[in-house]
């Protein structure tokens, strides 16, 4: 197999999409890529597998992309959209006698205090789920993947997206929740294969970048390929990526990459 895969388990923003009680173009539109649910992708190399984010589809998520192999867990930040499908672990947690979960000190704590019943050891039966709390403090390796954090601004809140580097190679960078790059970041990224960004609509957005502003991310980072993620219902999928820069697409629901 390549050195790593992507599947895009889900590239929607918090409401997911259709929105609930929303008749749009897009909430209605029968183009499948337009269908988008809480973001998360799923990570696979020839030595183990991961997911980043659990948010509130994760088990449909995991039934549509046929999901077997769970080694890791790890998480950008503690907001429901990303946290909410914590408890489906525990299939993949009960088949290995429990399951590490990566994340800063600060999503831990929130970890720890939304799911009390998991983390306080009082739950013995096999079939709840069992964390093993790894606090990502720098980079860390799962199997032979260096996972570096990225710590970018998402409003007030600092959260980690993730570069994934293979024999020093920079392949993925994942940055599903931002508003804000800096420079060290920047520095981190250039060159990466691929860039999976945060780019939530086209108006301004407190906690998100826009379109235009991921484009400049983009092309400043020097990426090879550029895959736009957490996307709302402004934008739908066929008409906004024909107007994109090559390089750049629009990440959807089951999309594999490859790296």
């Amino acid at each position: 197999m390549p050195d790593i895969e992507i599947t895009f388990l889900g590239t929607g923003t918090s409401h997911g999409i259709p929105v609930i009680a929303c008749d749009c173009a897009v909430c209605t539109s029968p183009d499948p890529r337009d269908r988008r649910s809480r973001s998360s992708i799923y990570v696979r190399t020839p030595e183990c597998a991961w997911v980043v984010d659990t948010g509130a589809d994760f088990r449909e998520q995991c039934l549509r992309a046929r999901i077997h192999q769970l080694d890791a867990v790890v998480y950008t930040h503690a907001h429901t959209d990303h946290i909410m499908g914590f408890d489906d672990l525990r299939r993949f947690s009960e088949s290995r006698g429990g399951i590490p979960v990566y994340a800063s000190p600060d999503t831990m704590h929130h970890l720890r205090r939304v799911f009390t019943f998991a983390f306080n050891g009082e739950n013995h039966y096999p079939g709840y789920v069992i964390p093993q709390p790894q606090e990502v403090t720098g980079p860390f390796f799962l199997g032979s993947t260096e996972l570096v954090p990225l710590p970018v601004p998402h409003g007030r809140t600092l959260v980690n997206g993730y570069l994934f580097r293979r024999n020093g190679r920079p392949l993925v960078a994942y940055l599903s929740d931002c508003n804000g790059m800096p420079g060290p970041v920047l520095e981190t990224i250039r060159g990466v294969d691929h860039l999976i960004i945060d780019a939530l609509r086209h108006r301004p957005h407190p906690t998100h970048f826009t379109v235009t502003e991921a484009l400049a991310v983009a092309k400043e980072s020097g990426a090879a390929h550029t895959w736009l993620t957490h996307l709302c219902h402004d934008l739908p999928h066929a008409e906004t990526e024909a107007a994109l820069p090559p390089g750049v697409r629009i990440a959807h629901d089951g999309l594999r990459i490859q790296a």
